[in-house]
């Protein structure tokens, strides 16, 4: 399982408060945009050239940015095991980009890779680049991404803020097949390890808990809250990291070694 902070080995911003957000985005800063702000629909009826200016500087970054090695690490430990799964609260397809399946990732806010048209409701992967004035941090009218069968604005595919708008048809499906998977290794003995999962949206956190019982074992790895459980219940072995994602990962890929 894995949070905001499995990204940030491989360069991209976790917007942990309003700091982190107005370094990345000074234009938020005039606003007084908080994260839970600039994540909105809201956003994007409101100021629809800067939110495209968020998001479709977000949609290249991530397009542009590799996976850090502890990917390669999780995957190669998962090859070691007789089944795995991913979960995630990222939106930056960075596991399938790592090369796991994707019939064995459940992205948990959907994936920026996709679209959605505002009035039509389609979905699909969009592979074209955002072009962002980087000074302003805005996209022009003509430069804002439109649907192709009715040429309305889209909007990334992934859950907002106050989100009534999202079309969850891709997350559903992969929300299934882990609860197959779930079934599936009901009986049997489950390692977790999270990445970089805190407190603020504690979502995969409860997830991970979730899967936690007498003879299951949860390794929480973050720099900060690494020893704070989110249910106040404990069962199971837990074993606390604290580090970042990439840091410990490489600490037991030694020891496995």
């Amino acid at each position: 399982t894995a949070g905001a902070g499995m990204g940030v080995d491989s360069g991209l911003p976790d917007f942990r408060g309003k700091e982190g957000l107005w370094k990345a985005y000074p234009p938020l800063k005039k606003l007084n945009f908080d994260f839970y702000q600039a994540a909105s629909p809201g956003f994007f009826s409101k100021n629809r050239n800067l939110a495209w200016g968020f998001y479709g500087h977000r949609y290249n970054l991530y397009k542009q940015t590799q996976p850090h090695r502890g990917f390669q690490i999780l995957k190669n430990i998962a090859k070691s095991k007789e089944d795995h799964f991913v979960v995630t609260s990222n939106v930056d397809g960075h596991f399938q980009k790592a090369g796991f399946a994707d019939d064995h990732v459940y992205e948990i806010h959907g994936r920026i890779g996709h679209f959605q048209c505002t009035s039509c409701y389609d979905v699909f992967p969009y592979n074209t680049p955002v072009a962002v004035n980087m000074e302003k941090f805005k996209v022009k009218d003509r430069d804002i991404p439109m649907c192709k069968k009715c040429q309305s604005d889209l909007r990334p595919n992934i859950l907002m803020f106050g989100d009534w708008d999202w079309i969850s048809d891709i997350s559903d499906d992969q929300s299934r097949r882990f609860e197959d998977f779930r079934r599936s290794s009901a009986l049997k003995t489950t390692a977790v390890i999270e990445l970089g999962a805190g407190l603020s949206v504690p979502t995969i956190r409860r997830i991970s808990e979730g899967i936690l019982d007498e003879k299951n074992t949860l390794i929480r790895i973050n720099p900060r809250d690494f020893d704070t459980f989110y249910n106040g219940m404990r069962k199971g072995s837990i074993l606390n990291f604290e580090g970042g994602a990439l840091e410990i990962l490489e600490e037991i890929e030694a020891q496995l070694m």
